[in-house]
């Protein structure tokens, strides 16, 4: 079953494929590429994340093919994604079993942050404060030239985005929490579960707010499970309330 991966700000497909070799069982990570990133770095990135979720979709409903699927996304930009795509695949006929929200605020807790008016250094120090880690690749400047629009539109979107309403999903959910996060709260985390009418968990993993790419494995041990479990229970078992 395919485990369609959103990105993070500034990440790309890339980030996840690895995943696939570091013990995800039940699933495939099927990473979507947003434009303006790896090879598609010449193509203008979104500013509007409802825009975004439109453009996805596509192949959103292409790797599902005729089956299930599954979503996963990490902090603001990732998670608000994979939630809007799950929406719009639900809406388009097909199976969503679960869905997979990392670090991020709920979409009912507006912006992170207002960037627009920032210059480039501040933009930068303010990225690594909200990440909290720092990336060597802004160290050069042919490369931070080209990687600051993207970011910045990244950015952007969360500033812009507002959920269009409309009735909680009908599908399960995970969000997870990361022990030493200091940007999202686990009561901001936990306020996910108001998006969906399925059964909502919440799961504390340990790290901070980039935890995922200091040690995935956990991560991945939880999906599996989750997956796992699911596959169980719609084989008759009575469903777990939350």
């Amino acid at each position: 079953m395919p485990l369609l991966c959103l990105p993070f700000a500034g990440g790309g497909a890339n980030f996840f494929r690895p995943w696939n070799g570091m013990g995800l069982s039940g699933a495939v990570a099927t990473p979507l590429q947003l434009p303006g990133r790896e090879r598609q770095l010449d193509e203008k990135p979104y500013r509007n994340l409802h825009a975004a979720a439109d453009g996805l979709l596509p192949a959103a409903l292409e790797a599902a093919g005729t089956g299930p699927v599954a979503l996963f996304g990490h902090c603001f930009l990732g998670a608000a994604l994979a939630y809007e795509l799950t929406r719009r695949i639900t809406e388009s006929g097909n199976e969503v079993v679960h869905l997979f929200v990392s670090a991020a605020r709920a979409p009912s807790a507006g912006p992170v942050s207002d960037v627009s008016g920032m210059t480039d250094d501040e933009f930068l120090k303010h990225v690594e404060k909200t990440t909290g880690r720092r990336y060597a690749a802004f160290d050069v400047p042919e490369i931070r030239e080209l990687l600051i629009p993207t970011l910045r539109s990244d950015f952007a979107m969360d500033e812009g985005y507002r959920p269009r309403g409309g009735a909680p999903l009908d599908v399960p959910m995970t969000a997870v929490y990361a022990a030493d996060d200091s940007f999202v709260t686990r009561d901001e985390v936990t306020k996910w579960q108001d998006t969906t009418a399925a059964h909502f968990s919440l799961a504390d993993l340990p790290g901070g707010h980039m935890y995922l790419a200091d040690d995935p494995v956990p991560l991945l041990e939880l999906i599996s499970k989750t997956l796992a479990a699911g596959r169980v229970e719609s084989g008759g078992l009575p469903h777990e309330t939350a």
